[in-house]
């Protein structure tokens, strides 16, 4: 059984068990969360596809942790003009541990 969720404007195929990197959430290490955008679920031969969400269908997932990704350099440039610029950034990410699929009504 697995299930397509949205979280933080992106899209992630998921099973029980599986460990991922989602957008900043706000949620302690350890806390439980429930995902209530689930897109679609697919159980053996039954699949479930919402318009847009699965309604009654949820996703928890157990904290495991917040971080920062790897740093990532923008660099501006024109040429001849004596234009030069420079910015790094490191995106803030929450680690998730799928506990549970529960499928709607």
């Amino acid at each position: 059984m697995y299930a397509v969720i949205r979280t933080g404007g992106k899209q992630y195929k998921v099973a029980e068990g599986d460990t991922l990197r989602v957008e900043l959430l706000p949620a302690e290490p350890g806390a439980s969360i429930d995902i209530n955008e689930v897109l679609m679920i697919v159980d053996g031969d039954k699949v479930a596809v919402g318009a847009p969400v699965v309604a009654g269908a949820r996703v928890s997932a157990k904290v495991v942790g917040h971080g920062r990704g790897r740093k990532i350099r923008v660099i501006k440039f024109r040429r001849r003009k004596h234009y030069r610029k420079q910015q790094g950034h490191r995106q803030h990410y929450t680690t998730l541990q799928i506990t549970r699929i529960q499928a709607g009504t």
